[in-house]
């Protein structure tokens, strides 16, 4: 059943604060994490490959349970999927917290990951089912601007906790507000899912979650591993052969996971394409950008993150005041996802050509690329999500999801290597130490900037290039519907 009316659901604004309190816990302790490895280093005794098995266990989860979790959203109910997220992450946040080991540490973030699948496909689900479709693009606006603010806010609220508190507390906060989620998801959130009532495609799903986490697997090891390790080749392998498998097995059984026949539509392979290089050239170039701040203008940590904040902070105010929205609908989805993604790839050339001069570069850079994103991804989402049939919300929830994931994953793996390319050092920190002089310091820096660079300007020409590439295939997506209907 489902419950979307020509109206809309009756109280579907103070639903939608309701599902995105539920994001927003994942969001924070995703960002949270960072701050705080300095402190589980130390009281955790952590090695460098337990820091970096915290933070990819929950990546490997999610990552590779997005579409299984979609599926299931809509087989058997989003509110029910949606309720069930938020106790997993609630309990996965208890274990965390009260981890007295690096192995329950990593554990618990893999349950975590398992609650965070489930809601980052639900909650987006369940947004399309109660707004109209006139109303849909803000809601998405609304939607996206969260994660932007769970990214700008949650260093700061890691540094503060940090503070007063010892290192579980950063997992702990998670627990009244996931309490709260689940008592209003209860209380307001209505049940829906897919009428037809598919079977349960289950080597659809072990399929995809092998395959992508494989996948992931192998561009979160590349950059510390080397390309052609053992290990990143092997992984990439088994992830070409089972994700072939799959498509392979989805062609063929009656109810698939994943209806193949999507991509032979023009709207959703090209906000598809889009979305893949949009995350690609953002999820890079702001992994890079991080360095910069940090070991070129030397900022600490907590001051790194209130300088990359106007990026969010822009993206909120134009999504919840409603502007980029109305731009939006003035300029059309084709035009408006091309316009949003020459402003980001504009904002990351500011960043490239004037960063070395201080911060006044990098903000206007950060300022163009939040209004390119607060036009943009809602646009491309909404693309996504409105091309897909109602009863497969949740698929389309987790393809987006699943976008996002890869773009960003194999943007930091791909500008990460142009950056090594040019700047010929184990780290920017170890070749500042080995430095003897100060003039031989002002070079490695001048190198790392340089490297940086060529990475920004690869990234702004992937985000273009995304901008132009769906804005065509939109367009003729429209064409092709229009001649239809005059038909």
């Amino acid at each position: 059943m489902t419950t979307t009316t020509p109206q809309g659901h009756p109280q579907r604004w103070l639903i939608l604060g309701v599902i995105c309190l539920a994001q927003l816990t994942v969001l924070l302790d995703n960002t949270v994490l960072n701050v705080a490895i300095p402190s589980l280093t130390t009281e955790l005794d952590a090695t460098t490959s337990d820091i970096q098995w915290m933070i990819n266990a929950y990546s490997l989860v999610q990552s590779g349970l997005l579409l299984t979790a979609g599926s299931a959203a809509d087989r058997y109910g989003r509110k029910k999927m949606l309720v069930a997220g938020l106790a997993l992450f609630g309990v996965g946040s208890l274990a965390a917290g009260l981890a007295s080991t690096t192995a329950q540490l990593i554990a618990a973030r893999a349950g975590m990951g398992i609650g965070g699948a489930l809601l980052m496909t639900t909650t987006l689900a369940v947004a399309m089912q109660i707004f109209t479709p006139g109303e849909q693009p803000r809601a998405i606006g609304i939607w996206a601007a969260v994660n932007s603010l769970g990214f700008a806010t949650g260093p700061l609220l890691g540094g503060f906790v940090l503070n007063h508190f010892w290192w579980g507390a950063i997992f702990l906060i998670n627990l009244p507000v996931a309490a709260l989620g689940l008592v209003a998801v209860v209380v307001l959130v209505p049940e829906s899912k897919n009428p037809s009532g598919d079977r349960p495609d289950l080597l659809g799903a072990l399929l995809s979650t092998v395959g992508m986490s494989a996948l992931v697997f192998a561009i979160i090891s590349g950059p510390s591993h080397g390309w052609t390790s053992g290990r990143v080749l092997a992984s990439a392998a088994v992830a070409v052969v089972v994700l072939a498998l799959f498509g392979y097995w989805e062609s063929r059984v009656p109810y698939p996971m994943l209806d193949l026949h999507f991509f032979r539509n023009r709207r959703f392979t090209g906000a598809v394409a889009g979305a893949v290089l949009i995350a690609f050239g953002m999820g890079g170039s702001l992994f890079l950008l991080t360095q910069h701040l940090q070991f070129v203008l030397g900022y600490g940590p907590l001051e790194a993150g209130l300088r990359t904040a106007p990026l969010a902070l822009t993206i909120v105010a134009l999504n919840f005041s409603g502007v980029a929205a109305k731009w939006t609908a003035r300029l059309g989805t084709p035009l408006a996802i091309a316009a949003g993604m020459m402003l980001m790839s504009g904002g990351l050339v500011a960043i490239a050509l004037l960063a070395s001069g201080g911060y006044p570069g990098t903000l206007l850079g950060l300022l163009l690329i939040g209004a390119g994103g607060a036009i943009a991804s809602p646009a491309m989402a909404h693309a996504i999500m409105s091309a897909i049939p109602p009863a497969k919300a949740g698929v389309g929830a987790g393809i987006n999801g699943t976008l996002a994931e890869f773009g960003n994953g194999l943007g930091v793996a791909v500008l990460g290597a142009v950056l090594n390319s040019r700047f010929l050092a184990v780290s920017l920190p170890v070749a500042l130490a080995a430095a003897g002089s100060a003039a031989e310091r002002r070079r490695v820096t001048d190198s790392f900037s340089a490297g940086l660079e060529t990475s920004l300007l690869v990234g702004a020409c992937a985000v273009l290039l995304g901008g132009v590439l769906a804005a065509v295939l939109l367009r003729r997506a429209e064409r092709a519907d229009s001649a239809v209907v005059a038909a």
